[in-house]
């Protein structure tokens, strides 16, 4: 139990008129006031289930699947005292550390979502990235991810995370995302806004969540909630789907946001019931066929997701823009073919049809084909991969294009052991037992490449992103 979590009077009368009549005031503050179990999602852009399950197994792991997501699993009688993040499985992208419940609402998005090749989705508040990355998995390549986050700071947190689980048909932006609507209307096949809230769910994970909480506080957010489900809405494409979704618990955040929503948009929008969309959802589903998910029925964080359709276009809002020059120009086809062929020549990957090549100064970036109508319609932070840096003797590959691009059958590769693997993820240089080549070549462990690095005699030479050193060993 956590005797030290911060829990509100005002926050308990509430709940004490709104919680359902089926669910016990106790038995929610109870659940307030206990540990979350630890869960994770296997990345299925780097491993598949069933091979995760294996490794998972020789690592000693019990594994219990979580309902709502096939990729999710709860870790039964894994210690608290490893750090999840210091496995290579985690370094190395196979998995994302996730709670439970935040698994809900991609998986409500994803339900009955035709994928195609030039689809273009928005996660608009998508630090530190555990919902983009779920996404990102499912189109397994195809179309096109923009992450926006609000928060500067948290906007490289972000980008680590994409980078780390091998996701390159993305493009991040900085923006508060009231912006979108009036910014790129009628542009998305589909929309995440999993809204910035009062967090009342994520006790179990913060102690210090409502430190700060108030009525007042709550109607301020349930304010700018409805200013970015408003922009959501003209955003998205007629015939496209919306989920909006919160880890917080009060109705003024969740039911009347929705309400404020079709209020808003009237015959343009019908809502999604998400009854069927795993086994026990009964348990959480409200009378208007929203997900409300308290700490006790599945024990585990607090959430609220909802689901509608755009059945009619809408007149968006009028905005002024202003764009700087754009940096980049795409390359010619020959160009394109000079570098497609040094890059399966010289470590042995296939650039996939789905990026085009872009040039800035001396860098060769791969943008996802769906983005370059949008190219002159907003700025970006971030683009696709950075694939190289040209010099007078060639390209100098990059670490993202080739853990994002790489099949781990590649014939250039060095299998490293524990201790080699240890001394490649704090950044140093590694002598294994190999056989010395030139060159460049491709770092794995346990079957999966890690990284890029280039013989300088009987020593590999470290290419590790300096922002992804770890001074702590690997576990």
């Amino acid at each position: 139990m956590h005797p030290n979590v911060y829990i509100p009077q005002q926050f308990i009368d509430l709940m004490q008129q709104q919680l359902p009549a089926h669910l016990d005031l106790d038995e929610l503050l109870e659940a307030c006031r206990r540990p979350l179990k630890r869960s994770i999602r296997v990345n299925t852009l780097k491993i598949s289930v069933a091979d995760f399950i294996v490794q998972a197994s020789e690592m000693g792991w019990v594994l219990t699947p979580i309902p709502w997501c096939s990729e999710g699993f709860w870790l039964d009688n894994e210690s608290e005292t490893i750090s999840l993040g210091n496995t290579s499985q985690h370094l190395s992208g196979l998995f994302y550390i996730q709670e439970a419940s935040s698994m809900v609402p991609v998986s409500a998005l994803l339900k009955d979502l035709e994928i195609t090749p030039d689809m273009r989705l928005l996660d608009m508040a998508a630090a530190p990235g555990s919902k983009t990355t779920q996404l990102a998995a499912a189109l397994n390549g195809n179309g096109l991810v923009v992450a926006n986050e609000y928060a500067a700071s948290r906007v490289k947190i972000l980008f680590g995370n994409l980078m780390r689980c091998g996701v390159g048909n993305m493009a991040l932006t900085n923006f508060d995302a009231r912006v979108f609507g009036g910014w790129l209307p009628e542009t998305f096949d589909a929309i995440l806004l999993d809204a910035p809230c009062s967090g009342e769910g994520s006790l179990r994970k913060d102690a210090d969540a409502m430190k700060n909480w108030s009525l007042e506080s709550v109607t301020d957010i349930s304010n700018t909630q409805q200013d970015l489900i408003e922009s959501a809405f003209h955003a998205l494409k007629p015939g496209g789907t919306l989920v909006y979704s919160t880890c917080t618990l009060n109705t003024q955040e969740n039911q009347g946001v929705v309400s404020h929503l079709l209020d808003t948009f009237d015959d343009a929008i019908e809502s999604i019931p998400l009854d069927g969309l795993f086994e026990g959802v009964e348990h959480s589903l409200t009378e208007q066929g929203h997900i409300h998910v308290y700490p006790q029925v599945y024990d585990c964080e607090g959430f609220f997701i909802a689901k509608f359709r755009k059945v009619d276009s809408v007149t968006p809002p009028k905005v002024k823009k202003r764009l700087g020059k754009f940096p980049f120009s795409p390359l010619t086809r020959k160009e394109c073919d000079t570098v497609t062929k040094a890059f399966k020549h010289s470590v042995d990957i296939e650039i996939p049809g789905s990026f085009k090549l872009w040039q800035r100064d001396n860098e060769i970036w791969l943008f996802p084909a769906p983005i370059e109508s949008l190219l002159r319609q907003l700025r970006f932070q971030r683009i696709g991969i950075k694939l190289a840096e040209t010099h007078k003797k060639g390209y100098r590959w990059q670490h993202q294009a080739i853990t994002a691009l790489c099949n781990n059958s590649e014939s250039s590769a060095v299998e490293l052991s524990v201790d080699d693997a240890r001394q490649w993820y704090m950044g140093r240089d590694i002598r294994p037992e190999s056989e010395n080549k030139q060159g460049e070549v491709l770092v794995r462990y346990q079957g999966v490449t890690i990284g890029l690095g280039k013989w300088v005699g009987n020593r590999i030479k470290n290419g590790l992103p300096r922002e992804m050193v770890r001074d702590t060993n690997l576990f």
